[in-house]
This record gives structure tokens, C-alpha cells and sequence, in this order.
């Protein structure tokens, strides 16, 4: 696989600092203004379908969606300074569905495309001619413009540079809409030009009802070949690529479809029909959901800052996966400092990358988290994309953010957060799952490493602000 498909990647790395005189790489925002202000939160809010819920209606709602005693004060602290960093409100009423790996996402994905009648809205890093059950996502986008279903496309003009034309020209010729964000090429620039300022959503939307969301890019690298295999990194043999992604139906919908039209309306795309983009939709299921949208041009990343907070405020646990793992100094004084009050922090890290200076970054850091406590799962034997985050039990996170400097100073990202303990349950069991395949790392054996693994660390601090 190419490595110009993942912006965590030594290529776009090098793009940065060749381009550091027009975009510059800047530092990672504070976070600990932003979040003093939070403490002194008000009590948490949460939209309904009539409106804002009463104080009953939201001690009935949290009931609802914790089933240990004690959750229900855990989750409304984490419930409270969340909104006090995030502009978008808590949604109720949501059904959400966790997707593990491409196959059973890009199935759903169809699915809900097929199921489309009046529009279809797709916005992501890669966007390739991907197939499901022997369809092609081409094919399919041309029978619903057939039907007279509306397809409009967002793709990152780096993440899917290695894309055919032809395949864009065909559904363009047929009456789909595409916008190519941020073009590379300068002549073709539409607004100001921002080589280092990637699209790395990954976004979905239907009817403005159902959507979904998380770290599976349309590429054919998640495809499985004759040998049970997906894609490969170069040189290496192929390997599983695992990741998660997040179906949503419900009112909460509509915060996605409004991240697709702001950067539809940023790129300067070609007029088009939005009526019926935001329908009325009922309640579809207990969850309490709310989606955030990062950009460089927001003075601190929307998530970074909360799931800072969610780390800061945890009592319990925190579960995460991430691959890419070039944290930041704040970053890690939550998760170190969280470890060191007792709190049960497991992290699951590839050990393998299409960028090897990442892989060595996050090995810098394993030192200092094995000191504080923190528990080490590196996976082998495939390749891991999942970005996932849960607090105590009671708050997740799905998205396209890592941990890195990237995510929060450079990309537009886009993460739901789920409130309530089912979809924790679930996240953790599938963390429990790959942890049980995954290899523990030990603290003394890890104090003995080579030092040629010390100094390949010791030099990927070069790229620590790029990765």
C-alpha cells in the first residue's frame, strides 16, 4: 500500500516541513484554560425530541444508560464539562451499532446507500472504487443516481491522490457532485491554499437519518484477499486490518450532515439542492450521542480538549486504541496521572505502521507510561486503524482522531461520543478481544530494549510535531 493514503504518514511528515512557509506546523493548543472553565460546569443538558429535558427527565435518561451503582454520578460529571467545551449539544434518542473492521462496515455502508431516496453524502480521507459482497461502490452510486437519489462526494486531494481519474470522471458524467478538498496542485486551489490542512473525516450520511462515522477510509485496503488477508504495507507481508466504525440513526444525524455542508460551502463546491438534508427524524434508540468536529482553523481542537477532560476525570478505567501514537505532553500527563490515582488505564498500540517513526515515537513513551501504571497491548500479526476511547464504563468515543499532533493541529477530523454503558460494554469486549491476541508489555523487559531500538526513538523526535 502506498504510504500517501495516511496523513500520519513520513510522506505527508516531509509535506509539512517542504510546505512549513505556507502552513505552518504549529504547537499543540493548551488545553488547560478551556477546561478550568469547564470545571465550574453547569448541570448537564440533553436534547430531546421536544426540546432541552427537564432535571427528571435527564436523572431518568442517565438511569437508563448505566447499570452499576455509581455510574449514574460518573457519567453526569463527564456529561457536564463535556458540554461545556463542545458547542454541540447532547442528542437522545439514537441507535448506534459498533462495525468491526471493513468488511462488515462496508457492508453496512451499502446497505445504507441502497436503502437511500433522496441523497447520499460521503466525505472521506480515501475514497477508492471499493467492493462489498461483489458490488462495487461506483455501481451502486450510479444505480441511485439512476433512481434520482442526489450523490454528493468530499475527497481529500492527498489521501486519495493514488484514485483513478477515470473513476471520478465516471461519476461525474453521471450526474454525481465531487468536491476535491484542498487540491494539491495550487492551480486548482478554490480557496486558500493549505498542503498540510487534510480532510481525514470519514463520514457517511443518508435521508439526513442515518450516518456513519469512525476510522474506516473507502479504500480497497480493508478488502480481504484469497488468503483471508487485507491490504499490505510495503515490504511487508499482508496482514488483517483492524479498525471500528460507528452506524447512527437518529436526530443526532444532522450534526454529520452539517460538517459535510460547512466544508461543501468551504471548498467553494457547485451549487446544489439541500432541501430535505435535514428531516425530522424520531427517537430511534436509548443512546445519548454527540458528534465533534475538529479543524486547524478552530483556536483548540474540539476533541483533543474533550477527551483530555473525559482522561482527566476518570475514576475508574480507560480503555483505548490508537495507530497512531505520538502523544502530547498533555496527553500523557492525563493518561500518566490518571494511572497514578488508581485509574485502570489499558492502551492497545500496533507494532507495526506504514509510518515507522511513529511506531518508534510511541515507543519513546512506553517508559514513562510503565512507570505510572499504564498497561501496554501491542498488536501483531495485523494492522491497527481502530481509534477508539472509553471512560469509566460510561463514555466512548469513535472517530478518526489519534493520538497525535496531526489530529489535533493540522486535519479536519470528525469523532461521536456516545454516553451510557452499552456501548462501553461493547467497545471493551472488543478491546478484551484484541488484547487477548496482543502482546503485553513488560516493564523490565521493555528497560532492556537494544539500543538500536533507543536510538531509532531518539530520532524520530525529529518528526514529533508532523506525525
Amino acid at each position: 500500500m502506498n504510504v500517501r493514503r495516511f496523513p500520519e504518514s513520513g510522506a505527508l511528515a516531509a509535506l509539512c516541513i517542504g510546505f512549513a512557509g505556507l502552513s505552518a506546523c504549529a504547537s499543540a493548543p493548551r488545553v488547560n484554560p478551556v477546561i478550568g472553565q469547564a470545571e465550574s460546569a453547569q448541570k448537564p443538558q440533553i436534547i430531546g425530541p421536544r426540546g432541552p429535558l427537564t432535571p427528571a427527565q435527564i436523572k431518568a435518561k442517565v438511569d437508563q444508560l448505566t447499570d452499576t451503582p455509581g455510574q449514574d454520578a460518573l457519567l453526569q460529571r463527564h456529561m457536564a464539562i463535556e458540554q461545556a467545551i463542545v458547542e454541540t449539544p447532547l442528542v437522545a434518542g439514537e441507535a448506534t451499532h459498533l462495525l468491526k473492521d471493513g468488511v462488515i462496515t462496508f457492508r453496512a455502508m451499502f446497505a445504507a446507500i441502497r436503502s437511500a431516496k433522496h441523497s447520499v453524502n460521503l466525505e472521506y480521507f480515501i475514497f477508492e472504487d471499493v467492493e462489498s459482497d461483489g458490488v462495487h461502490l461506483g455501481d451502486l452510486l450510479l444505480a441511485k443516481r439512476q433512481e434520482g437519489v442526489a450523490v454528493n462526494v468530499i475527497d481529500d486531494s492527498f489521501g486519495s491522490g493514488d484514485t483513478p481519474k477515470a473513476f471520478f470522471d465516471r461519476l461525474r458524467q453521471a450526474g454525481v457532485n465531487v468536491v476535491e478538498y484542498n487540491p494539491l496542485n495550487p492551480l486548482k486551489a478554490k480557496v486558500g491554499y493549505s498542503p498540510n490542512n487534510r480532510d481525514h473525516r470519514k463520514i457517511l450520511v443518508v435521508d439526513g437519518a442515518t450516518a456513519i462515522v469512525g476510522g474506516v477510509n473507502l479504500s480497497t485496503t480493508y478488502q480481504p484477499n484469497p488468503l483471508g488477508k487485507s491490504g499490505n504495507i510495503p515490504g511487508e507481508p499482508a496482514a488483517h486490518w483492524r479498525d471500528t466504525d460507528l452506524e447512527i440513526t437518529g436526530p443526532v444525524v444532522a450534526q454529520l450532515q452539517t460538517l459535510f455542508r460547512d466544508h461543501w460551502r468551504e471548498q467553494h463546491g457547485p451549487a446544489i439542492d439541500e432541501s430535505g438534508w435535514f428531516p425530522t427524524v424520531p427517537p430511534a434508540g436509548p443512546d445519548v450521542v454527540r458528534i465533534i468536529g475538529s479543524s486547524p482553523g478552530l483556536k483548540a481542537s474540539g476533541y483533543y480538549v474533550t477527551v483530555i477532560s473525559a482522561i482527566r476525570s476518570a475514576q475508574k478505567s480507560i480503555t483505548a486504541s490508537a495507530a497512531f501514537f505520538v502523544p502530547t505532553h498533555a496527553e500523557m500527563d492525563a493518561l500518566t496521572e490518571a494511572a497514578r490515582r488508581g485509574v485502570d488505564v489499558r492502551l492497545l498500540l500496533p507494532d507495526r505502521s506504514d509510518s515507522p517513526n511513529s511506531i518508534a515515537l510511541g515507543h519513546a513513551h512506553y517508559a514513562d507510561l510503565l512507570k505510572a501504571g499504564v498497561k501496554i497491548f501491542e498488536t501483531h500479526d495485523l494492522v491497527l486503524h481502530s481509534k477508539t476511547v472509553v471512560v469509566d464504563g460510561v463514555w466512548s468515543a469513535v472517530g478518526s482522531s489519534n493520538f497525535d499532533h496531526r489530529s489535533i493541529i493540522m486535519n479536519d477530523e470528525v469523532d461521536a461520543v456516545v454516553l451510557g454503558a452499552d456501548t462501553a460494554k461493547e467497545l471493551e469486549a472488543m478491546a478484551e478481544e484484541d488484547r487477548a491476541a496482543a502482546h503485553p508489555i513488560d516493564r523490565m523487559a521493555w528497560s532492556r530494549r537494544p539500543l538500536s531500538d533507543r536510538a531509532k526513538e531518539v530520532y524520530a523526535r525529529i518528526w514529533e510535531r508532523w506525525l
